[in-house]
């Protein structure tokens, strides 16, 4: 079984994603970053790239869908260390953004994600697609994101298994795993995940990996304590956690935001 660390902006900077690979996670994620302001150059997308700690593997995660703004960013872009892929975010929820046909939106899109993995594969890379069920439940039900799965050749596919209607209050629905697992390819789950007891399920159906957030912010060991390796105090964790902020230079946002879910 793989462990991720999911990106969340206003969480997953250089000091948390060392943080969590130290303690288990075996891929991170930047926060979401987007494309147009990537190909425009913007001084701030851009630092989000700039990886402190060379041992964490990192994916980068991209939001848009301009395939030349992909191209003019990949023209521009040379890997640092740490440097692990790309992933298309086909998952965010926020109003803005699915209102410009981005996020969750895209998961009809089908034609227009395959041609962005093909656009990045075409330069080397490895790429992923984080998608959810569909932008509401009628697209659930019509299964866009099997059909997704199924025609577009990325790396592997991170399912967030709600779907965009849907908040954290309401339950992931992990009976969508089995017919994502059956498309043959491989299946990353993502939403809710916190327990052994869930690990083995989801191996039992096939899913060849897992993605925490929330819970990991709650307790950066998380990934080490599924893998059932030995753990530290919280006092320590938070300890490492504060001289990594220093060391990497956190903004005071990112370091209230986990102390604050750390408690």
């Amino acid at each position: 079984m793989i462990y991720m660390l999911a990106p969340m902006e206003d969480y997953t900077d250089n000091a948390f994603r060392a943080l969590c690979h130290k303690y288990g996670a075996d891929f991170t994620f930047t926060p979401m970053i987007n494309l147009d302001a990537l190909a425009r150059g913007n001084e701030q997308a851009w630092k989000e790239l700039d990886f402190k700690d060379n041992s964490a593997p990192v994916i980068i995660q991209i939001l848009g869908y301009k395939e030349g703004n992909l191209k003019h960013f990949l023209d521009a872009f040379k890997p640092s260390r740490g440097f692990r892929g790309f992933n298309l975010n086909c998952g965010c929820i926020d109003p803005k953004v699915i209102q410009n046909g981005q996020g969750c939106a895209l998961v009809k899109r089908v034609t227009k994600i395959a041609n962005l993995v093909n656009l990045i594969k075409e330069r080397g890379y490895s790429v992923s697609v984080k998608l959810r069920l569909g932008l509401n439940q009628y697209e659930k039900e019509k299964k866009v994101y099997l059909n997704l799965i199924n025609k577009v050749d990325a790396d592997f596919f991170i399912v967030h298994a709600r779907h965009g209607k849907e908040t954290y209050n309401e339950p992931a629905d992990f009976s969508v795993y089995t017919e994502c697992v059956k498309t043959g390819k491989k299946i990353i789950a993502n939403g809710d995940i916190k327990t052994s007891e869930q690990i083995a399920k989801l191996e039992k159906i096939g899913v060849e990996g897992v993605m925490i957030g929330r819970a990991a912010v709650e307790n950066p060991q998380i990934f080490n304590r599924l893998k059932k390796e030995h753990l530290l105090s919280k006092e320590t964790v938070k300890k490492e956690y504060l001289y990594l902020t220093e060391k990497y230079h956190s903004t005071e946002k990112n370091k209230k935001n986990i102390l604050k879910r750390m408690g």
